[in-house]
């Protein structure tokens, strides 16, 4: 058994290096994939599910794991394809369309419905019909079906480098017809040499895509967005750097002139016997933390995996498979982090904060999914995923990712020490004063969530267009630069807060960061629907339940992250303030 896993890994490098060869006449197997309406990427079925020529016994190729999340669906195809063996207008086969079979086609021409087939791992794309529409009065509206493909094949000596698909023959009328059609499809192939090389026709097969070559760049609203960002944060850190010099030096001529500091004292000082005192909910606190931390970590892992070309954004198979391994392997750090903070915070039952760590992505994720994908079984589309799939990673969350966050989470536990804080903590708290309305939760969730999502938000219209459009996302570069703006913005943005929040004597600032930076996902989600509704062309109930779906999800993922990031940060500058100021 060794002995065959250790050929069939040998095999397959060598297929990924080399490709596969042919001789002259040796059949060369084109596999039809799956069929949807071009503005809804998330909206797919299988090609078989429409009135076309298929053959008798279906059989289907297995596929990856990434291929199976993307929703391809591979099949045998009747086409007869030689290698190098020129085809001219032969018959696929005849078929009888019944009144509900043209129905059936007419409402996928006019959704513009495109196919995908795939041939020596190159995919072939184009639409199925012609959707003839007039503006003027009177209106016209003609729809067409193509009946015959020819397909130009690209070979480099014995390996196939590039192919695609053109429409030669007029196509035939779907209008005025009475209650059955008789069509014949056909098709043709034609073989040309070329000198590109194998290890080259990635590059081809991107170039010549069926759906456009990358997303226009604006560079000015770019830099326009980094230099505000830029500004804002020289502007806080200025600022604050000014206003906490005059903190100290007051509070150094305090000590020198007075005897009772709470009398005379006014502002962050006063309140350093509560500033430290442990938040209620330690074990949620802890989690959500633990679960930021890991997200922190996937995004910086994606991003430099897109630098460094080792998989490509813009598809999407890739981009799923990636993220389910680095969510399964990242486990160790949510478990870790979430498990070292409980325990320096005092909790025990370390055992529910694992679980509350497992399940707080996790189970809100298995909801929607659940939702989705009950949706896409209803629609028959190849977007709901097989029982094979479903088991395989079920058994990646059990076997990997919940073992690996009780390990972190048990590490953290054995290795945590104490806090080391500067200031003692009173056993009974102060009462907190009043605040006006522009200091309250609310006013600082609302800056402290927009202005971060200001700097992302010129980018967020590349992302969406890549994750729910037909664009080419190739802009890994700024999308690094933006994200590590992001981080700083959150963190600046975070320590201002806090700071207002203590100078107001309010010293329950542990939850208050995560909730201030957390709320950008609140205005992702905003902008979610405005894409939708303004800038996208996504219609029907299955796009829709897998659009709302995978925002929230996504908006969740900001709210762990971003408030992460922001209580680390409020965590290392209240620690600052209050260690460079004399106690009694």
């Amino acid at each position: 058994m060794k002995c065959l896993d250790k050929v069939l890994i040998i095999f397959l490098f060598i297929y990924i290096c080399n490709g596969l060869s042919y001789k002259n006449g040796d059949e060369v197997l084109l596999f039809v994939n799956k069929v949807g309406p071009y503005f809804n990427p998330h909206e797919t079925y299988h090609y078989y599910q429409l009135p076309v020529c298929r053959p008798k016994i279906i059989e289907h190729k297995s596929l990856t794991l990434g291929e199976v999340l993307d929703g391809d669906r591979m099949a045998k195809s009747k086409y007869e394809i030689r290698f190098k063996e020129n085809v001219v207008d032969k018959e696929l086969c005849e078929l009888t369309l019944s009144d509900l079979e043209i129905q059936q086609l007419r409402e996928a021409v006019e959704e513009h419905y495109y196919f995908e087939f795939v041939l020596d791992d190159v995919p072939i794309r184009d639409f199925i019909g012609h959707l003839d529409e007039g503006s003027f009065v009177p209106h016209t509206h003609k729809v067409f079906l193509w009946t015959h493909l020819h397909f130009t094949i690209y070979y480099n000596g014995d390996k196939i480098i590039f192919a695609n698909v053109t429409k030669e023959h007029n196509p035939v009328s779907l209008d005025d017809v009475e209650e059955t059609l008789t069509i014949k499809d056909t098709y043709s192939v034609t073989w040309i040499e070329t000198q590109i090389k194998f290890n080259e026709r990635g590059h081809l097969v991107q170039d010549n895509s069926f759906f456009p070559k990358s997303l226009e760049i604006h560079w000015l609203s770019i830099i326009n967005s980094m230099v505000l960002v830029f500004l804002l944060i020289g502007f806080v850190v200025i600022i604050l750097t000014r206003i906490l010099r005059n903190d100290f030096a007051r509070y150094s001529m305090d000590e020198e002139g007075s005897e009772d500091i709470d009398g005379d004292e006014y502002g962050w000082k006063i309140i350093h016997t509560d500033v430290f005192r442990f938040p209620l909910q330690k074990n949620l606190f802890s989690a959500i933390l633990g679960v930021g931390s890991q997200f922190l970590a996937i995004a910086i892992g994606i991003i430099a995996m897109a630098l460094f070309g080792m998989f490509n954004v813009h598809r999407h198979g890739s981009m799923n498979s990636a993220a389910c391994f680095l969510y399964a392997l990242t486990s160790v750090i949510a478990g870790f982090v979430s498990g070292t903070l409980f325990r320096m915070m005092g909790g025990t039952k370390w055992v529910h904060n694992i679980n509350l760590t497992t399940i707080l992505f996790a189970g809100p994720f298995f909801l929607i999914w659940s939702i989705q994908n009950s949706v896409a079984w209803a629609y028959h589309s190849t977007q709901a995923l097989p029982a094979s799939t479903i088991i395989l990673l079920l058994l990646m969350w059990i076997c990997v990712g919940y073992p690996l966050t009780v390990f972190g989470g048990i590490l953290g536990k054995n290795g945590s020490v104490e806090f080391s804080f500067p200031c003692r903590t009173k056993n009974i708290a102060r009462e907190i004063p009043p605040v006006p309305w522009y200091r309250s939760c609310f006013a600082h969730c609302i800056v402290g969530g927009f202005l971060p999502f200001s700097a992302i938000s010129v980018e967020m219209y590349y992302i969406f267009s890549t994750l729910w459009g037909r664009e080419q996302y190739t802009l890994y570069g700024i999308l690094g630069v933006v994200f590590i703006i992001l981080l700083s913005v959150t963190a600046c943005v975070s320590v201002a807060l806090t700071y207002f929040q203590l100078a107001a004597e309010d010293y329950r600032w542990w939850w208050r960061s995560i909730f201030s930076a957390g709320s950008t996902g609140i205005f992702v989600l905003l902008y979610s629907a405005f894409y939708y509704l303004k800038r996208s062309n996504m219609s029907g109930g299955l796009q829709m339940i897998e659009f709302v779906g995978w925002s929230l999800l996504m908006c969740y993922v900001f709210f762990l992250t971003l408030g992460t990031v922001s209580f680390f940060a409020s965590l290392v500058f209240v620690k600052y303030i209050y260690k460079n100021i004399k106690m009694d």
